[in-house]
């Protein structure tokens, strides 16, 4: 079977700046282009899905978690402050023994994956981007669309900051802290991008092994879905 020309285009589109590299050479994201996606809001499926990533972080000391504490060097590498400003794994698996949060279906499962896995999984709709998908550090000047106090709001990133942008700005800031508005996930997305996001000490197998995880648990709910998956 032939792969989907405009998902080859869009997996081999995604760049990670020279800057990223010296800051961590050792990173590497695992990117998985698809289309044909089960839309809609959580259900009972996704929702079991959450749980059952929750209970494999019962009692975990997720600061003590080799590839959180990796992550929490690079955040501090390039200016964050990791104990303030969390990889969007160790926020999730924090959020774990409360229950982790319902967004919609797609989010639920990739959410799931990344408590699971214990790395940080990013999922943006594929339809919503404009231009190639890179990996850079900030001039700060980029825009970020998100809301603050319930309103749509502007913000910039700090120059030197770890961002994921495309043509018309940031798509996610501080590397895997925080989404933007635009690119996000809705109800309604039926391709996306997902990144899937490793350092060192987590073996690559391991990450080809959660994208394998995240493309079955889609495949239970979408059997024709079209994907094509590419290391960086």
């Amino acid at each position: 079977m032939s792969l989907d020309p405009d998902l080859e285009a869009a997996a081999a589109s995604v760049h990670v700046e020279e800057a990223v590299r010296a800051l961590r050479p050792d990173f590497a994201v695992l990117v998985i282009a698809a289309d044909g996606l089960p839309a809609g809001p959580s259900d009972a499926w996704s929702r079991k899905q959450l749980a059952d990533a929750a209970a494999t972080a019962e009692g975990l000391d997720v600061t003590a978690e080799p590839h959180i504490a990796a992550w929490r060097s690079a955040y501090s590498a390039f200016g964050a402050k990791p104990g303030r400003t969390r990889n969007s794994a160790e926020a999730l698996i924090r959020r774990a023994p409360a229950g982790l949060p319902e967004v919609n279906l797609l989010v639920d499962v990739y959410n799931a994956v990344s408590v699971a896995h214990r790395l940080p999984v990013g999922g943006e709709d594929l339809a919503a981007y404009a231009g190639a998908p890179r990996l850079v550090r900030a001039t700060g000047g980029e825009p970020f669309d998100t809301v603050a106090g319930g309103a749509p709001a502007t913000e910039h990133p700090g120059p030197g900051e770890v961002i994921w942008r495309d043509d018309l700005g940031v798509t996610c800031r501080r590397w895997n802290h925080r989404q933007c508005v635009r690119t996000r996930i809705t109800e309604k997305s039926t391709s996306a991008l997902f990144l899937l996001e490793r350092l060192g000490p987590m073996p690559l197998d391991a990450l080809h092994a959660a994208a394998g995880d995240l493309l079955a648990r889609l495949r239970e709910r979408a059997p024709d879905l079209r994907a094509v998956s590419r290391l960086v």
